[in-house]
């Protein structure tokens, strides 16, 4: 597509550059790092937003003319080498889980098999052969304008700045089952092709590497975020949304769950139903979401758990309890996963209660606790309390303690580690309840204009570079500061003595 189709004010289509006109009653725009992409490679630049793929021009031009701010950004890619051409006998191996967890809570498609990732690392003659090619390299010669990921740096960006480190870590990773392919994390570079090969051919395991194709940097326009609602549909024109890298985020997580948000929103905005949105204290997806609305960001933005205020709250183990409910309610959860989120739930209930009620004597108690290297007990105390202890777990009381294996029994995994999560987490829960309420409570409080944010070594190195630069007044313009995380924020909260 070139450009969208905006009739009073509001967008119902897009137009391809065939000159077809596809009318819809609302609009997601995912264009990724397409808009105006320029590829960079050593001194070669070409338009294209990857490889194989070119760019997509205009769209950026049409939306300044209809009043949005635009910036530029860049990301990169590290090369990807033929599997077969490697040593990994040289190299260390990283294997999977033993235990693998799954995205699904439905217990279907169990993995049989994994395949090995493996770690190498750099050198100083590495190094050395990178920099060799610094002068054409366009980080370093100024063609490369747009601002890159903080947290995934190039691998000349690592050397540059980290110029004490004698070596950088190298992931290797296979891209699937059915290809040769490997992926070569944590060697991302927009160096000369000659220059990649050359230094990478010096990692231990990549004596003999084929490249299939070098690395590569790409520029791309965004949107400031600032100029969406909590829905992902634009401020300035109805019905057309964003969603990705086009709002200023990296990542392929953070991507997906912009998609997913801006299509439910799209969709039902076309049947005039209110949109769907998250708290900051149900999802990430709604802590991302509202740091890009409310924020904004002026670097790509990746979704990081230090972000989370409540990120006790937001655990994997209790996605399906926070999130079916709502899919379901949606239609987007069959009956099947609803079900199996209230067998979980029942069994979470039922066992905790069990926990509860049942006492344990001393003496049934003491080859556990002995385990753990936890005091005996003096009388008799509940099972729940028992299981609060640090380095105390369920599964080690099962097998020390009859009683408790007869509560446990009737009870899978998942209704185990769930209860076991709450029971020892309560406490920690609590306190993170009560300092949302106060931080809700101080937004206007006044940060005093002499205060040195370096000297705070609390607070996160980029906290206090931003904080250093931006100078708020209150709590409150700290934290719409995009890199100052809710942690950041609860330091300064104590140093205000709040």
């Amino acid at each position: 597509m070139i450009g969208v189709v905006i009739e009073q004010g509001r967008c119902v289509g897009v137009r391809t550059n065939l000159g077809m006109t596809i009318r819809a009653k609302s609009v997601v725009l995912t264009n990724g790092t397409f808009l105006n992409g320029l590829m960079h490679i050593g001194e070669k630049q070409f338009g294209g937003g990857r490889a194989g793929e070119r760019a997509s021009m205009g769209i950026t031009e049409q939306l300044v003319e209809l009043g949005f701010d635009s910036g530029r950004m860049k990301t990169g890619t590290p090369p990807r080498v033929d599997g077969r051409s490697l040593q990994f006998d040289k190299m260390e191996e990283q294997p999977g889980d033993a235990s693998p967890g799954r995205f699904s809570y439905l217990p279907k498609h169990p993995i049989q098999r994994q395949i090995p990732c493996h770690i190498t690392y750099t050198s100083p003659e590495v190094h050395d052969l990178l920099r060799e090619g610094f002068d054409r390299s366009p980080m370093f010669n100024g063609r490369l304008r747009g601002l890159g990921p903080r947290y995934c740096p190039s691998i000349e960006d690592k050397i540059d700045r980290f110029a004490d480190k004698d070596r950088h870590q190298v992931f290797v990773e296979p891209e699937g089952w059915n290809t040769c392919e490997i992926y070569v994390n944590g060697f991302s570079t927009s160096l000369p092709e000659d220059v990649q090969l050359t230094a990478m051919r010096k990692i231990p395991g990549f004596a003999h590497a084929k490249m299939f194709r070098p690395g590569y940097a790409v520029e791309y326009d965004y949107f400031p975020p600032t100029q969406l609602q909590h829905s992902l549909e634009t401020r300035l024109v109805p019905g057309l949304y964003f969603a990705g890298q086009i709002n200023g985020t990296t990542g392929y997580e953070e991507a997906a769950c912009q998609g997913i948000m801006a299509g439910i929103n799209a969709a039902r905005s076309t049947w005039n139903k209110e949109p769907i949105t998250f708290s900051r204290s149900q999802a990430y997806i709604g802590v991302l979401i509202d740091d890009l609305v409310t924020k904004g960001t002026e670097e790509p933005y990746r979704m990081f758990t230090s972000r989370a205020e409540y990120r006790i709250l937001l655990r994997q183990d209790n996605a399906d309890e926070r999130l079916t409910p709502m899919a379901h309610n949606l239609g987007l959860a069959s009956d099947e996963r609803m079900q199996a989120l209230e067998k979980k739930l029942d069994g979470v209930s039922s066992l905790r209660k069990g926990l509860q009620k049942l006492s344990i004597p001393p003496a049934d108690a003491l080859p556990a606790l002995e385990e753990a290297q936890s005091s005996p007990l003096k009388h008799a105390v509940r099972a729940q309390e028992i299981l609060s202890r640090p380095h105390v777990h369920l599964n080690r009381m099962q097998e020390h303690i009859p009683s408790v294996q007869q509560v446990c029994a009737p009870h899978g995994p998942e209704v185990l580690e769930q209860v076991e999560i709450q029971v020892k987490y309560e406490g920690y829960i609590a306190k993170e309840q009560d300092m949302a309420d106060r931080l809700g409570k101080l937004d206007h409080l006044r940060i005093p204009a002499d205060l040195d944010f370096h000297k705070l070594t609390s607070l996160s190195y980029e906290g206090r570079q931003k904080l250093s630069d931006r100078k708020p007044k209150t709590l409150g313009e700290a934290s719409r500061i995009s890199g100052v995380s809710p942690s950041d924020l609860s330091v300064l909260m104590v140093y205000l003595g709040r």
